[in-house]
């Protein structure tokens, strides 16, 4: 029985592991540069169908009907679906409004970033190679 690589192949563990942890720590340098803010309060308008803007304070109405139909009666399905409606618009319009933005950082650091993750994915794939001829 002879032990093969990573993936099956000759290609070699040690470029395999090497890969991965360079683009884990590649990939957790980027991710780390990133900051994700939002701009979504009570009179942001979440979805607009022409002149009339639906305001997330606005999407709670069908909501406050929806919770209190259920109240009143659990087998009523409309209580259910204004419910799960409104909770679906209220999570696309949260979606909707989260901005991503990366800091702020030296050349040097984004080289540094690019050549571990690009690197690293070279060497990965490089250890999934067969090299026995």
């Amino acid at each position: 029985m002879t032990i093969r690589g990573a993936g099956g192949t000759s290609g070699g563990i040690g470029k395999f592991f090497i890969g991965m942890a360079m683009m884990i720590g590649g990939g957790y340098l980027f991710l780390d540069a990133v900051r994700i803010t939002h701009h979504l309060h009570l009179g942001y308008a979440v979805f607009s169908f022409g002149a009339f803007r639906l305001t997330t304070g606005m999407t709670l109405i069908p909501l406050i009907f929806g919770v209190g139909m259920i109240f009143y009666n659990a087998g009523n399905p409309l209580g259910w679906i204004l419910s799960a409606a409104t909770l679906i618009m209220l999570l696309l319009g949260v979606l909707s409004t989260i901005q991503f933005r990366i800091r702020g950082m030296s050349a040097f650091e984004l080289i540094m970033i690019l050549a571990l993750f690009a690197g690293g994915a070279g060497l990965f794939l490089n250890s999934l190679k067969n090299t026995e001829k």
